[in-house]
């Protein structure tokens, strides 16, 4: 090579290393390479990703800014990465800039072919459309209604049975497997009024159910990806995109043919027993307007993507916490017992275990709600989210965030900050969600406690959540005593889901009420004695 060459070449790494040290002075976060930026920091804690962006975002003290792409033209803006925590940035990004920080360009085209422009993958005004519908349906009775329904039948015949052959026969289930299982019966027959009967006996294969799984790995599998690599990949039919092509038009096509039977059904005769029968979301959409096909299978497919995940990993994680807890186990199980007593009797704790739950005794159930709540705000289901920044701005603790720049908020460290939940931030304890004299469920700020979202985008099905997954987590602990089974180790999943990596594999055994009941009518007789 020539001396003149050279000269060039070295000039030029000298301006790229003197714009490279300028650049990186002026990030807060974990260390950033010449080109690559922070993505060996990425590589290297792949497997305890949440853990490594709480321990970033500890040492700056709520937010940092890291680079992905040390590239010049590209740094500050498409590779610049803001991530917080801070409660006034997640309010200030949730709602009070709300149209500043939509879900954004890249977000959409990952999400594309699986879910369209639904709800869940939508800006502007195809998502206000959307939310505007889904909030009129899941502030109605009968959609509640609906969803105890499908709960309470997916759990006493099927959920229950299986644990207690497992009890029995002293062999260990794979909990979250079951729950998984569980929520997607539960969310299909809420979502567009089908049982796909994934829980049943024998634990069956289900067609859509297997489909929706390829596609849904297939989509996360874009996360990994420069976009630019795994559309080529999709143009040539290469790896995971065969997979997700095959997946998706699988999916379409049975919710096609379910779109098409249930149209036919509601414009038969109108009748109001037809009208009752059909109370699923799909169902509601269809009456409400003229959507497409195809935007009524998006509709679909958006719901079920929500409501399958987030409550059984909430679940997984929350039966993992009690089994390793006694005492909040000892709490939860003699609220149960103290609830059904005073409605059901205290005399046969046979008559507790009689029928399914009702409203008013799990809307009773505040120190279960707590511990439920205690478990997202440790374990959220979805522990890390993005928004993609539109116009420059400046965030409430003083950090620039360019155009074009994307802002990542950590649910998984926003409940695990000292500077907002205190000294304990990493105890599991429930009584930190009740009044003093621990009767009532006392809510956190929603920007502190970010597991059902916040402002405008926050979760239409929170209650529904909650009343789903204080149904199965009280039905079981009424019945069973769950143990994490000898040797099985618990470790999250790096994905977009908190998903326990190896499953979690418990031991079941029947638990006796008998003691409980017993000082239940022993403190009626001390209520009811007569003063000496």
């Amino acid at each position: 090579m020539e001396v003149g060459t050279w000269a060039v070449v070295v000039a030029v790494a000298a301006a790229y290393m003197a714009w490279f040290w300028r650049m990186s002075r002026g990030l807060s976060g974990p260390r950033v390479w010449p080109v690559v930026g922070s993505l060996p920091g990425l590589v290297q804690h792949a497997e305890n990703m949440h853990e490594w962006i709480a321990a970033n975002l500890r040492r700056a003290g709520g937010t940092y800014q890291t680079c992905i792409f040390a590239v010049p033209g590209v740094a500050r803006r498409g590779g610049l990465v803001t991530v917080t925590c801070d409660p006034r940035n997640l309010e200030h990004v949730l709602k009070s800039r709300f149209d500043n920080y939509p879900k954004g360009p890249f977000w959409h085209a990952v999400f594309r072919d699986l879910l369209g422009d639904g709800i869940f993958n939508s800006d502007g005004e195809t998502w206000v459309a959307q939310r505007k519908t889904a909030a009129l349906e899941f502030t109605t009775r009968t959609l509640r209604t609906a969803m105890s329904r499908w709960v309470s039948r997916s759990i006493h015949h099927r959920l229950l049975p299986i644990l207690d052959d497992a009890a029995a026969g002293k062999a260990h289930v794979d909990l979250q497997d079951l729950l998984l299982r569980l929520t997607f019966d539960n969310i299909c027959g809420l979502a567009f009024g089908k049982d796909p009967e994934t829980l049943a006996k024998g634990l069956p294969e289900n067609a859509f159910a297997s489909a929706f799984d390829r596609a849904t790995e297939a989509t996360l599998n874009r996360f990994i990806f420069p976009e630019y690599l795994w559309r080529c990949k999709k143009w040539l039919g290469l790896g995971m995109e065969t997979t997700l092509a095959s997946s998706v038009a699988h999916v379409d096509q049975y919710l096609a043919a379910v779109i098409k039977a249930r149209k036919l059904e509601l414009a038969g005769n109108g009748k109001c027993d037809t009208v009752a029968m059909h109370d699923d979301l799909l169902s509601r959409f269809m009456r409400k307007g003229s959507y497409s096909d195809e935007s009524l299978q998006h509709v679909a497919l958006n719901f079920i993507l929500a409501g399958r995940d987030t409550s059984s990993v909430a679940l997984s994680w929350f039966f993992w916490l009690v089994s390793t807890h006694p005492a909040v186990e000892r709490k939860v199980v003699h609220e149960l017992c103290a609830v059904l007593a005073a409605s059901r009797g205290a005399h046969d704790p046979a008559l507790w275990l009689a029928a399914p739950f009702t409203f008013e005794e799990l809307d009773s159930l505040v120190y279960l709600k707590a511990a439920l709540s205690e478990t997202l705000r440790l374990y959220p289901s979805v522990p890390e989210d993005s928004k993609h920044v539109v116009a420059d701005d400046y965030l409430p603790d003083g950090t620039f965030v360019p155009a074009g720049s994307s802002v990542t908020y950590s649910i998984y460290s926003a409940g695990r900050m000292k500077t907002v939940w205190g000294e304990d931030c990493l105890e599991f304890r429930p009584e930190r969600w009740l009044s003093a004299d621990g009767s009532k469920f006392e809510p956190h700020d929603s920007y502190k406690f970010v597991a059902f979202n916040a402002g405008p985008r926050i979760c239409l099905g929170k209650d529904l959540a909650y009343l789903q997954m204080k149904n199965i987590a009280g039905s079981v602990l009424l019945r069973h005593r769950l143990a994490v089974a000898q040797g099985h180790r618990v470790e999250q999943k790096m994905s977009l889901t908190l998903f326990m990596k190896n499953g979690l594999r418990m031991e079941v055994r029947p638990r006796d009420l008998a003691p409980v009941a017993d000082e239940l009518r022993g403190a009626d007789v001390r209520a009811t004695a007569p003063c000496a």
